[in-house]
């Protein structure tokens, strides 16, 4: 099995323009995700997918490898699709470029989960959702798993709805955006308009779900750090400091894609 790692990293986000520029510990945030996803075993390649020439700089100062995208991709997956259509590879990991504190370990096990499953077209990651503030909040998206990890739904919604039990000892997941496709089934997934309930709770993997699309969950540890907002930097960088004197938050050396 062939992968690669693709980030897609856009300037112009509303919420925070210029995110993947942003100085993070004294290096911009997309560095800290391509020198940690550089250390993710199975990946043959690691690439930023963009459309901003200043990103483009950026990256290829301190060494990585970005590809330019159309500035229409109307999201990470159309970017990352563009990036990867014209290579061999027979795995995408599309990872995000908010997560400067991403766990390697958490993007070996999707990794894993698709080689060992040839039948699976679509995986991602969830994590144990323990706090009741995060299960009413809509910014955290909620997955309801079936047996051996199969993906059910992901909501905005506090699901699954807890009755008679408490978060403690319910099986509730929030779910990590990270994927890993088969490429035919990104081509395929890029080429389906927006789905109803996609539209409804603005999460682009329903379409998959609505579409057929077996997708598989593996359930993780995850730090709660991604960048969203301004506001965020300082937990992201709380978190890297804490990992600096154990040496787990260093960079990693450069491999080139498949082009």
């Amino acid at each position: 099995m062939r992968a690669v790692g693709v980030i897609p990293a856009r300037y112009a986000s509303t919420r925070f323009p210029g995110k993947p520029l942003h100085p993070i510990l004294g290096k911009p945030m997309i560095q800290w995700v391509v020198e940690r996803a550089l250390r993710v075993r199975g990946l043959e390649s690691v690439l930023v997918a963009t459309d901003d020439e200043r990103i483009m700089e950026a990256v290829a100062s301190f060494g990585g490898v970005a590809v330019m995208t159309p500035r229409s991709c109307s999201s990470g997956s159309d970017r990352v699709w563009h990036a990867v259509r014209d290579t061999s590879f027979d795995v995408i990991l599309n990872i995000q470029g908010d997560e400067p504190a991403l766990k390697p370990e958490g993007l070996e096990a999707v990794l894993g989960l698709m080689a060992s499953h040839a039948e699976l077209g679509l995986a991602t990651l969830v994590s144990p959702l323990r706090s009741e503030e995060e299960y009413r909040n809509p910014n955290v998206v909620k997955a309801a798993l079936g047996e051996g990890g199969r993906c059910l739904y992901f909501s905005r919604s506090p699901v699954p709805y807890l009755r008679a039990r408490g978060l403690e000892d319910a099986p509730v997941y929030k779910h990590v955006g990270v994927y890993a496709y088969r490429k035919e089934i990104l081509e395929a997934f890029t080429s389906w308009p927006p789905s109803g309930l996609e539209s409804a709770e603005c999460l682009e993997q329903l379409r998959a779900l609505e579409h057929g699309v077996d997708v598989s969950a593996v359930v993780v540890d995850w730090p709660c750090c991604g960048v969203d907002e301004p506001a965020d930097v300082a937990a992201a960088e709380a978190a890297l400091a804490a990992e600096a004197g154990s040496g787990l938050a260093g960079g990693g050396a450069r491999r080139g894609g498949d082009r």
